[in-house]
């Protein structure tokens, strides 16, 4: 190893250097309820006019504006109800002097009306308002009147969806009504989770002296998830060098990208770094951030392999301030980071260290409007409890002093989309 590798950089050098290596993934066609908050690959165009004809927006009368131009309540002007056109159906004929007809929401407007009154603004003076009834008007209406213009929300031909826009559960619909029904996406990416510990036992088993059950594969593959992932759980890996090496050895034939938990500081059963080292090129060994200072970060057979630290709560820092931005890329995601505000300290915060800190914390809003976060008490980075009680994480700048209630922090929001601007 290099010097430059054993130095510590900063979470931002981190960033850009595992972000930077990310690789976009090869593109494949979904259907499109499969597409729902996924990263379009292609620009994506309607078949057709959307909607294909004009047709009225709500229940009423279709007639021409012109023919109630001088409507008042002093002036009624009748018109005479010729026929009915119900959705799905269509009016061939012509509409005459004194005449309109009655129409329903989604019917195609006749060919020559120009506009729809509501139903319950019109008086039905003889009749029932169905056809051979006499309907009155007292106001005039606009050309376009409660009317959706054939092709009002896409052209054929237009492209409804660009490359590059993350499809929403509406646009799934919109693609539907524009006859796109396989999408092309960038592939999700296909992790590989192992934990690191001679002392671990899978959550299946009761842990008998010295051991402990192993959860944080678990936690990585919910956040590997949630981030558009497929990850895959695989089996708890003794504290040896072979051990480790064979395991990452055969995970990088099969995946994407392969991430370990535990075994990345310098003690004598830490070996994610020396693997990484001697099978592939070792590229991140230590970030100035707490909790998570041993990252592990290089490649062995081109595939990117990632080394969190044993501690749940600094594995779950280094995944979702570096992990789940890289992946967002993989995707084709462009905004990577989790949206921040600022917030008013409610408490005292002491500082331990002076590298940059995440304090996992839960925010509120004030009675005065403002947001105000309070860290949680215990700030160890053994617990997964304090994360599931926090909806954040406020960030304690690099440096040695210490903060008071009522000090402005910037705060991480974890459970908002990266695309919200706040």
């Amino acid at each position: 190893m290099s010097k430059d590798i054993n130095a510590m950089i900063s979470l931002e050098e981190a960033l850009e250097l595992v972000t930077g290596a990310a690789e976009l993934m090869p593109i494949e066609q979904v259907s499109l309820l499969e597409s729902v908050g996924r990263v379009a690959a292609a620009d994506l165009a309607s078949d057709i006019d959307v909607a294909p004809f004009a047709h009225s927006a709500m229940d009423g009368f279709a007639l021409r504006a012109e023919q109630i131009e001088g409507a008042s309540e002093d002036d009624l002007v009748e018109l005479s109800v010729i026929a009915e056109v119900a959705a799905g159906d269509v009016f061939d004929g012509a509409i005459g002097e004194g005449e309109c007809v009655r129409i329903m929401t989604g019917a195609e407007l006749p060919a020559d009306a120009d506009a729809v009154v509501k139903y319950e603004i019109v008086r039905v003076v003889a009749g029932d308002g169905l056809p051979g009834s006499t309907v009155a008007f007292a106001a005039p209406c606009k050309v376009g009147s409660n009317v959706r213009a054939a092709g009002e929300e896409a052209k054929a031909g237009e492209v409804v969806i660009h490359k590059g826009d993350i499809i929403s559960k509406a646009g799934v619909g919109y693609l539907a009504s524009c006859g796109v029904l396989d999408v092309p996406v960038y592939r999700r990416p296909r992790v590989a989770l192992m934990a690191t510990g001679s002392e671990l036992v899978p959550p299946t088993e009761v842990p008998g002296p010295g051991h402990i059950r192993e959860s944080n594969s678990y936690a990585m593959a919910a956040c590997a998830a949630a981030a558009g992932a497929l990850p895959t759980i695989l089996p708890i890996v003794p504290d040896t060098f072979d051990d480790l090496a064979n395991a990452v050895s055969a995970a990088v034939r099969d995946f994407d990208f392969v991430i370990t938990t535990g075994g990345a500081a310098n003690g004598d059963f830490d070996f994610i770094k020396k693997v990484v080292d001697e099978l592939g090129e070792l590229k991140m060994t230590l970030v100035n951030m707490r909790p998570g200072k041993a990252q592990t970060f290089g490649f062995v057979d081109g595939t990117p392999v990632f080394g969190l630290p044993g501690n749940p709560a600094a594995a779950y820092c280094g995944f979702e301030m570096i992990i789940r931005p890289a992946l967002r890329v993989m995707q084709g995601y462009t905004f990577l980071a989790h949206p921040k505000v600022t917030a008013r300290l409610a408490s005292d915060v002491r500082r331990r260290d002076p590298r940059m800190t995440l304090l996992r914390s839960t925010m509120t809003k004030a009675a005065d409007g403002t947001y105000e976060v309070l860290p949680a008490t215990n700030q160890s980075s053994g617990l997964f409890g304090v994360i599931q009680r926090s909806n954040c994480m406020a960030i304690l700048p690099e440096g040695p002093q210490s903060l008071s209630a009522g000090d402005m922090v910037e705060c991480v929001l974890l459970d908002i989309p990266e695309e919200v601007e706040l």
